[in-house]
């Protein structure tokens, strides 16, 4: 298994395939393991690179704990510093998507091209529920065995038509969650709103969203599409929020067909 060393943090990472780099950056409840069906799939078009969030699968716990996507922009630029590369592909999943337009605000200059897949722009821009849903992440991963936090979340992220196999399968991720990861996220969460710094986001983009997802509804992708200029938005038919498992050959396509231009020079 690959490691590398950003400061004092040892940053595990998946990876597959040869050329463009493209990152993969995951959401609240999952970890690299999680994109399998990308990292299979794209492994012939892309050198792609699934990370596990500080705190999260096999990298190291944070200390002190992040709170906002500013440090953990901050992070992720040194994981990308510390494999040597200066231009990617970025697509960032639910809170991954929130990370991934931070980076892009603060360091557009490593990202040739962006995807955002079921986007959320952060809990602050619905201050009604934000502080509930601060306080009842923090009680369930401090208070709940992961297996049961796991049962609790993991069937809200799906489509009525999803498998029993790939719930099961998500089930098994989401209870690797550790506190100091979970944690971590939940406040960034919290204090995020990145409504602001869309407007100066001026790279290629493409918004992913499952029709069904019940987590970051499709009405929340519509914003973060209409602010970002030139972004388009594509729907997947049959899936929820983890939408690039339900419906992987789809979102593989999507992602392809979108990337492909810049590799060719079409862009």
């Amino acid at each position: 298994m690959p490691f590398t060393q950003v400061g004092s943090l040892r940053i595990h990472y998946r990876t597959a395939g040869e050329g463009m780099p493209l990152f993969l950056l995951h959401g609240l409840g999952n970890n690299s393991q999680s994109w399998s069906r990308q990292l299979a799939g794209l492994q012939d078009h892309f050198q792609v690179i699934a990370w596990d969030t500080p705190g999260y699968g096999d990298s190291s716990d944070p200390d002190p704990e992040f709170r906002t996507f500013g440090e953990l922009a901050e992070l992720l630029k040194g994981f990308i510093d510390s494999l040597g590369f200066r231009k990617i592909f970025l697509l960032g999943h639910s809170m991954g998507s929130t990370l991934a337009m931070e980076f892009c605000a603060k360091y557009p200059e490593y990202v040739e091209a962006l995807i955002l897949a079921a986007s959320t722009r952060g809990g602050r821009t619905n201050p009604e529920t934000n502080e509930r849903k601060l306080k009842n992440r923090l009680h369930n991963v401090e208070n709940l065995p992961p297996q049961e936090l796991a049962e609790l979340r993991t069937p809200d992220m799906f489509s009525p038509y999803a498998a029993p196999e790939i719930i099961a399968e998500a089930k098994r991720i989401m209870s690797m969650v550790r506190p100091p990861g979970y944690r971590s996220v939940a406040y960034s969460l919290y204090h995020a709103d990145q409504t602001e710094l869309l407007g100066s986001i001026k790279l290629p983009t493409m918004l992913i969203c499952g029709e069904d997802d019940k987590v970051t509804p499709v009405p929340e992708s519509r914003i973060v599409a209409e602010k970002i200029e030139g972004a388009t938005l594509h729907l997947i038919p049959r899936a929820g929020h983890v939408c690039y498992i339900e419906q992987p050959e789809e979102f593989n396509r999507l992602v392809l067909s979108f990337l492909h231009k810049f590799d060719k020079g079409e862009a």
